[in-house]
């Protein structure tokens, strides 16, 4: 039996523990223990772990649809909540209730600080797919406006009008909005592809920005980004998967050799595998038509020791799991066609089912 903190060794005959990972994400979803306390600004991306991995676990009917989407939708930032785009303040959705709370005591004017920020946008519209809401009361052309206002001369994005760190992750945030959206004005997406190619290290992996060592991570940002922009598409007739901006097959070289000894896969050379990158370098080779090249047996068994007896994933192995690594880890074994788990959409980071779903 484990004696480790958070999960252990992977036992002789370990398998995947549907039933107590559905009670992680329940409990999480209800209530987050304190640690997360700092990730207050964060709830709403909190929320889609939980959410969309219940989703993925088959377990969506735990969820109180109803009340987390009025929830959602509560976060909104509409005309009449706050300051104008002349003002500073963009419209989309917030992370946290807590950053909507008037910072003049009598009311009367809106905070510079409550607005919309990109990677809440993109959270709150991927969570309210995988309810099955409509987006009916979306406010699309405050959130297309605001992104176009967000896009820098240089094609990348900035997550919020005030000002803070642009790269691929936000580049990718907007690809991901318009697709949801199906409205792409929000974006001048030969700028951004521009941006993309800049970002390309000389091993062909991808960095969060122009000049930075090449990322798991931002190498899935930049895959997905491109897969939604119609730039890495597959060959009705051959199956072959091209793309006019990237060398697809200099792409898979370089994810395929981020798989480590242990059977995971890490972010980046000389690196510790780490649970999440199942999704993000596992995902970056779907999309690619790849992922069959990777050693599955390796990457299940690495997942395995990560997962904990508490439910959930920890980051490295004999550590305490968190949400993250939780629904990154559920979405590496959807990867591996877990028995009973939804397949992924990788480039949305939702399950296939809730694109093509009927309203609910």
């Amino acid at each position: 039996m484990s004696t480790s903190k958070g999960g252990g060794e992977e036992e002789v005959g370990a398998a995947f523990d549907r039933d107590l990972h559905v009670q992680f994400f329940v409990s999480m979803l209800h209530e987050l223990p304190s640690e997360y306390e700092g990730q207050d600004v964060n709830r709403l991306t909190l929320a889609y772990f939980a959410i969309s991995g219940l989703h993925i676990l088959n377990a969506l009917h735990l969820v109180p649809k109803k009340e987390i989407i009025e929830w959602i939708y509560g976060l909104q930032v509409l005309p009449s909540s706050c300051a104008t785009h002349e003002n500073g303040v963009m419209y989309g959705f917030r992370g946290s209730p807590s950053i909507g709370i008037k910072m003049n005591s009598l009311g009367v004017t809106p905070s510079l600080h409550d607005g919309g920020h990109l990677a809440m946008t993109y959270s709150a519209l991927a969570t309210l797919k995988v309810l099955g809401d409509d987006l009916s009361r979306v406010y699309r052309e405050g959130i297309i406006s605001s992104m176009r206002m967000l896009q820098q001369p240089n094609g990348s994005f900035s997550p919020l009008s005030l000002g803070a760190e642009t790269d691929l992750r936000f580049v990718y945030c907007a690809a991901a909005i318009c697709s949801l959206l199906q409205d792409w004005s929000g974006m001048d997406s030969s700028m951004a592809i521009d941006y993309i190619r800049q970002s390309q290290s000389y091993d062909q992996g991808f960095g969060l920005s122009p000049g930075l060592e090449s990322h798991g991570g931002a190498t899935y940002c930049a895959i997905a980004a491109l897969k939604l922009m119609g730039q890495i598409v597959e060959d009705s007739t051959t199956c072959e998967i091209t793309s006019p901006v990237v060398d697809v097959q200099a792409l898979i070289h370089w994810c395929s050799q981020k798989q480590a000894h242990s059977g995971g896969f890490r972010g980046r050379a000389n690196k510790d595998a780490d649970s999440c990158y199942a999704f993000w370098i596992g995902g970056s080779l779907q999309i690619l038509g790849a992922f069959k090249f990777c050693d599955k047996m390796a990457l299940r068994s690495f997942l395995l020791t990560c997962q904990s007896k508490y439910g959930g994933f920890s980051k490295l192995p004999d550590e305490w799991p968190d949400i993250l690594h939780a629904y990154y880890g559920v979405c590496g074994f959807s990867l591996l066609k877990e028995p009973g788990l939804d397949p992924l959409c990788c480039e949305l980071g939702i399950p296939v089912r809730t694109i093509y779903a009927s309203p609910a």
